[in-house]
């Protein structure tokens, strides 16, 4: 990868020149110099925590997403590629606590990487009076599956974020596969669609 055509270096660029890592302060003047340096692997991780610093485009995680697959790495390029729907659509935060199997609920484990699309009853109603279950796509936080009867983080990327745009932090919303709840949700964090100058 040559630095000047670099997607690490284009999502650099997008990066406000302030903004720094929050552990151990690294700025983007810092991580251009792993770049000159043909650090690519480190570059591609001081860009990500900077993400997680200040709210990027949908466009830098894009570039992000490139990058990792230039370099083969699947798991991050998967990754980015959600921030990516995540700064473009808005997100949830939750912490969920699946129901037992023995209780009803699923028998097989959460997967980890948002290929699961369940619904949520998210408080608002139909015309008909019946609850409207929001759809969003799920990305469970950590290296292990929820298992039935376990509790963990996730992200949830909906598929009609303005239906979820009333849910904060401490709001409680139950997951469904098909009709019966399989689970219950505590928000814990909501993000709007990030914008230039946002």
């Amino acid at each position: 990868m040559d630095f000047q055509d670099s997607p690490l270096l284009k999502a650099a660029r997008l990066c406000p020149v302030d903004v720094r890592t929050e552990e151990v302060g690294i700025s983007v003047a810092d991580m251009l110099g792993y770049l000159e340096h043909d650090e690519w692997e480190m570059a591609f991780l001081l860009l990500e925590e900077l993400g997680d610093a200040h709210p990027q485009l949908p466009e830098f995680w894009s570039l992000l997403t490139d990058a990792a697959r230039l370099t083969w790495l699947q798991g991050d390029a998967d990754w980015c590629e959600w921030r990516c729907g995540e700064a473009r659509n808005g997100a949830v935060r939750a912490d969920l606590c699946l129901t037992s199997a023995e209780d009803g609920g699923r028998m097989s484990p959460m997967p980890l990487r948002g290929v699961l699309r369940p619904m949520r009853d998210i408080g608002l109603l139909t015309p008909e009076d019946e609850p409207l279950l929001g759809i969003a796509r799920l990305w469970v936080e950590g290296r292990d599956p929820l298992e039935p009867g376990e509790c963990g983080s996730l992200r949830l990327l909906p598929l009609t974020f303005e239906h979820w745009q009333h849910l904060k932090p401490g709001d409680v919303i139950t997951m469904h596969e098909i009709r019966a709840p399989i689970g219950t949700a505590r928000i814990t964090g909501i993000s709007l669609p990030v914008t230039a100058g946002s």
